[in-house]
């Protein structure tokens, strides 16, 4: 992260902070009214710190990395399934794999001895 994105980041936080005690104060100062509405000067502070942070972020995240499907996909296979977000859901305990529980099956027909007794 720059000294740049830092800064605006650190700005937009004191920014969002003084909304939040300004918001407070106003809320403390005119409760005994019946409408406590804030003033447009605080909302707009408000969104005004939101985006300077967001900004600060978005200047202080990495690089985006071009993503490729084939390519994740031959690493998780290298990685010999490792790496594979989608094991538990292949291995967990209450799926049943239909096809192997029929191969089961006629594997255990063929080695029944069927006599039909007349």
């Amino acid at each position: 992260m720059s000294f740049l994105s830092r800064a605006v980041t650190f700005f937009g936080l004191i920014l969002l902070v003084h909304a939040g005690y300004s918001a407070h104060e106003h809320t403390v100062l005119f409760s005994n009214l019946a409408s406590t509405a804030l003033p447009q000067d605080i909302i707009i502070e408000t969104l005004v710190s939101v985006l300077v942070v967001s900004i600060g972020l978005v200047l202080s995240a990495q690089k985006l990395k071009p993503v490729s499907w084939r390519d994740w996909a031959g690493e998780i296979e290298r990685d010999g399934g490792a790496r594979n977000p989608y094991l538990s859901l292949e291995e967990r305990y209450g799926f049943w794999d239909i096809r192997a529980k029929r191969r089961e099956f006629a594997d255990w027909v063929r080695g029944q001895d069927v006599t039909i007794k007349e």
